[in-house]
């Protein structure tokens, strides 16, 4: 983590996570072509967690972090900006 910590001199890593999380989310939404409603129902969440992850309004919890990424079948690190792949 601390590569990424050396590129951002004006954001918090923790601002830069948030944001790269809902960034990816949002994306991936898009590209799957899935509403947050049909995704809360399919991972267990409410449609308002997902909305605020998706807005980085909060961050999910280590456990939905794992249910995102398997259910789009990523890696946690992708959602998390961590690699690009």
């Amino acid at each position: 983590m601390s590569y990424v910590k050396h590129f951002l001199s004006d954001i918090s890593y923790n601002k830069y996570v948030k944001n790269k999380l809902a960034d990816r989310l949002s994306e991936l939404l898009d590209e799957n072509k899935i509403s947050k409603r049909k995704l809360a129902n399919e991972i267990g969440v409410s449609a308002s967690s997902i909305s605020d992850w998706s807005t980085g309004k909060i961050q999910p919890t280590a456990e939905n972090i794992y249910l995102l990424s398997d259910y789009f079948k990523i890696s946690s690190d992708y959602l998390l900006g961590l690699t690009d792949i």
